[in-house]
């Protein structure tokens, strides 16, 4: 990280590991929507660039889609063979069965001290960091600008104000008037935007589960009977919709407004769809609080490595990799010194609207144990709440055993 003077930091522990003969292995979820941009050209081009500077270490990555890398990292540590490094998006699991080295076993204390602090924060269990953001990112309202001036309406700021929004889109034809994607894809981050804007969340203020809170049931009650019962949200229901899906959607010109993160933007740009973007609505008024997503790079035990894992890692949140990352995906940098960096940059300015809203983002608790559960059950079954015999309490409840039954290790 040169520009924190880490050059020589660097240089001098690669020269102390570079008599050496290491592969390590290093499987990484991929960005990319096509070919073109797989995540795989990425590491292939930083790849490149450090072993040129490390001649005893190799670095063999594979490179799996969202849909498959997580399984695929579970498959081979159940096999006995965990890969040395995993860059996929949960934690916590590995932390607490002992198998993964603690960030500062890895990484100089420069490059640990420079982690966005509440995704660092994100990162520990019982106190010890394990989990290292990767890649990190913001929710935000779009909505589409030519179809709200159609219909003679302005972006909303409360509940209300968004279903007042929605059936008056709905009377101009709009085909999903507010997209609201509870499908299997990413239903967690649509359930925890809405949670949150509803003054609630997945846990409460000591960090325990509290999915069946009242805050919560209330929040999907008005989900139920405001939205979905009103027909509101398009002809798919929400619990069959999925991000990806709906993101289309809007590329498509066909919805009003939706919760999205940054690549819905150039998705947006490149079929002529005029966008705008606001803070989340809440309640009552703009939602204190949004949903903020990390991902997470772990290194495991089991095969030693360390100090030619942690020479690595090192490198790889260097501030020029972290920026060429982040830019490639039009996502946030996970370390203090590329986010400022990146609020400067005149490049970056289509950004900014999600680098201001980490700040005040709350993280999924990746670190309890029990959210890899959850995560999975919310996936299949909170489409449920919002069904027209569907029962919010029941299904928030649900998922409240669920998660106590996951925390006790049952």
């Amino acid at each position: 990280m040169s520009a924190l003077g880490l050059t020589g930091v660097l240089g001098g522990c690669g020269a102390g590991i570079g008599s050496s003969d290491v592969t390590l292995h290093l499987v990484a979820a991929d960005y990319g929507t096509s070919a073109a941009n797989s995540s795989r050209k990425y590491w292939d081009a930083l790849i490149d660039k450090y072993e040129a500077g490390h001649p005893g270490v190799r670095i063999e990555v594979d490179v799996y889609s969202w849909n498959d890398v997580d399984r695929k990292v579970k498959e081979m540590v159940d096999a006995g063979d965990p890969p040395d490094m995993a860059q996929i998006g949960a934690y916590a699991d590995y932390a607490a069965e002992g198998l993964l080295y603690r960030a500062d076993d890895l990484l100089s204390i420069p490059v640990q001290a420079d982690f966005v602090s509440q995704l660092a924060e994100a990162g520990r269990v019982n106190g010890a960091q394990y989990g290292m953001p990767f890649a990190s990112s913001t929710r935000v309202l779009f909505y589409n600008k030519e179809l709200f001036a159609e219909a003679g309406i302005t972006p909303p700021q409360t509940w209300e104000q968004l279903a007042a929004d929605a059936a008056a889109l709905k009377a101009k034809g709009v085909k999903y008037p507010y997209a609201l994607p509870l499908g299997p894809e990413e239903a967690q981050a649509e359930t925890m935007q809405w949670l949150l804007s509803g003054k609630g969340g997945y846990t409460d203020s000591v960090g325990s589960f509290n999915i069946d809170s009242s805050r919560n049931v209330e929040t999907f009650t008005w989900l139920k009977d405001e939205l979905v019962g009103k027909g509101l949200t398009g002809p798919v229901p929400p619990g069959k919709l999925n991000r990806a899906d709906a993101f289309k959607a809007f590329a498509a010109g066909d919805v009003g407004m939706l919760n999205g993160h940054p690549s819905l933007m150039a998705m947006a740009e490149k079929n002529g769809v005029e966008y705008g973007m606001v803070p989340t609505p809440g309640k009552d008024g703009r939602s204190s609080a949004t949903l903020g997503v990390a991902d997470w790079m772990m290194a495991f035990k089991k095969h030693g490595h360390r100090e030619e894992i942690g020479d690595f890692l090192d490198f790889v949140y260097g501030e020029e990799q972290v920026l060429a990352f982040s830019r490639d995906y039009n996502l946030l940098p996970v370390t203090s010194s590329a986010s400022r960096t990146m609020a400067e940059a005149e490049q970056d300015k289509h950004l900014k609207p999600f680098l201001e809203q980490l700040v005040t983002s709350e993280l999924y608790p990746v670190g309890d144990r029990a959210w890899a559960a959850v995560n999975a059950a919310v996936k299949k079954q909170i489409g449920k709440a919002v069904a027209p015999d569907g029962d919010p309490q029941s299904v928030l409840s649900s998922l409240q055993v669920t998660a106590s039954r996951a925390g006790s290790g049952q």
